[in-house]
């Protein structure tokens, strides 16, 4: 009797520590997979990036297009403040002139900026660890601008030049500058436009994901509709002073951008250093902040339409998804 007592208390011991042992592992693995859920918002599902590149595509071009076509008059008054050299007049006919062709360039470019952007966070956030997190959201910010910017600048070039009055179509813009000045022409400023925005964009978005995740983690549950509208309205507030600081000090930049890209043929600056030192030399060094007030009034308000109907784009794009069958859910 002694050694079989003894055989079923080994047993039973055994059973029991390898019961608690497996417990804690459990315990362990899931407080893991809520600590990363509480940085990427996701749960652990296989990685689809066709998926999220297409949702990306869609909701980030719906949002850029959304933002340009509601404050347009306003990014036109800016470039002509910035155009104008000296105390010349800003004519406020014609606000919404290069808008249509503008357009044909915004969409795929914000588009390809959301598209790149989130598959790129999404994988980021799983191979780094998450005290790193705001580092994949300023990589993914980063690698989106310049996949954008390759669109986003020829965009503006045209842009720039028919707010300021020189064509009058999109077409014949594109036509005369890359005949006149070469497929360069439809570049210039690029180098500007990068120093411009591509932190900007870095930042911007990191912070918006940061405040995001804060309040995820916060409320350690969904969160009902009424709170959703307050988060919401703070989270723009916060966007608009984050954006309108970041606009007032890269005003600066805007203005080297936006002559260089007016300029046209004339190559009046040689780069972006040589502008700079004729501006101060000929107009002063208050005219690298012209167009200021517009700018970070576009860029506050912008940040807050495009976040806004980007997250709402998203949402309507989830609630589309086929749902997974009972067999996968158990899988």
């Amino acid at each position: 009797m002694g050694p079989f007592t003894l055989a079923v208390d080994t047993k039973s011991s055994s059973l029991v520590s390898s019961d608690v042992s497996n417990r804690k592992i459990k315990n362990l693995q899931l407080q893991t997979k809520k600590c990363f859920a509480s940085v990427s918002m996701e749960e652990e599902k296989p990685f689809d990036f066709l998926r999220i590149l297409f949702e990306g595509i869609i909701a980030g071009g719906t949002a850029g297009v959304v933002v340009e076509t509601a404050l347009y008059p306003i990014d036109t008054i800016k470039t002509r403040l910035q155009a104008a050299r000296g105390g010349g007049k800003i004519v406020l006919k014609g606000l919404y002139s290069g808008l249509a062709g503008n357009l044909a360039g915004v969409l795929p470019a914000s588009a390809v900026f959301v598209g790149v952007y989130e598959p790129t966070k999404q994988k980021l956030l799983k191979l780094f660890p998450e005290n790193l997190s705001a580092v994949a959201h300023l990589t993914a910010g980063a690698i989106g601008g310049i996949a954008a910017s390759l669109i986003r600048v020829p965009t503006e070039v045209v842009k720039q030049r028919m707010q300021t009055g020189q064509f009058t179509s999109a077409s014949n813009a594109v036509h005369v500058i890359a005949s006149k000045e070469g497929f360069k022409g439809l570049y210039a400023g690029y180098g500007s436009f990068l120093l411009r925005d591509l932190p900007f964009d870095a930042i911007q978005f990191c912070i918006y994901e940061q405040i995001r995740i804060g309040y995820k983690a916060t409320a350690r549950r969904d969160l009902n509709d009424p709170e959703n509208a307050i988060i919401g309205a703070f989270a723009g507030i916060m966007r608009f002073l984050s954006r309108a600081l970041t606009g007032a000090i890269t005003t600066p930049l805007d203005v080297i951008k936006t002559r260089l890209m007016v300029q046209g043929s004339a190559n009046q600056y040689k780069g972006i250093f040589d502008c700079v030192q004729t501006i101060i030399r000929e107009e002063g060094p208050s005219a690298l902040l012209k167009g200021i007030q517009p700018r970070v009034l576009w860029i506050g308000i912008g940040g807050s339409i495009f976040f806004g109907v980007l997250e709402s784009t998203k949402r309507l794009l989830a609630e589309r998804r086929p749902k997974p069958t009972q067999q996968s859910q158990h899988d």
